[in-house]
């Protein structure tokens, strides 16, 4: 005999992972059991950590180094832009064979924005990561209803 995937006789149709009772919801306020305190609303535990000193702290070292580096990286893509067009001889100016210093700057190009991603990976790795994911940790515990 075939497997007809339209015969539901045989195959359940509810989600075996999901499992409202076994999960602590759904379960009905007069059934027994311990009653479980309803979580903080979203906002309310967005605005505890918001105003929180490691939320600030991470913040601010992200602040202390994107603005700067955007501000560099701008800076250099605008000087790059501003000699192709009004120095083109300078640009011209053959470097090695057929390289010219247009041709150099435009790889320098591909090559800082590579830099700056490492940078900003290594940045955020070593100072903010870490308090982070404990922000992270205790919102999910606020989430729960557990507090701090």
């Amino acid at each position: 005999m075939q497997h007809n995937a339209r015969d539901a006789g045989v195959v359940g149709l509810g989600d075996p992972w999901y499992d409202t009772v076994a999960s602590g919801w759904g379960e009905d306020e007069t059934g027994g059991g311990p009653r479980r305190a309803r979580p903080p609303a979203a906002a309310d535990v967005y605005a505890e950590v918001h105003g929180s000193a490691a939320f600030q702290e991470v913040r601010r070292r992200y602040r202390r180094f994107v603005f700067p580096a955007a501000a560099l990286f701008l800076l250099w893509y605008l000087a790059y832009v501003v000699a192709a067009t009004t120095a083109p001889g300078l640009m011209a100016r053959p470097v090695v064979g057929a390289l010219n210093v247009a041709m150099v700057a435009g790889l320098a190009q591909f090559a800082t924005t590579f830099l700056l991603t490492w940078a900003y990976a290594r940045h955020a790795r070593l100072r903010r990561d870490r308090v982070a994911l404990e922000l992270r940790w205790v919102t999910q515990e606020m989430m729960r209803g557990h507090g701090r």
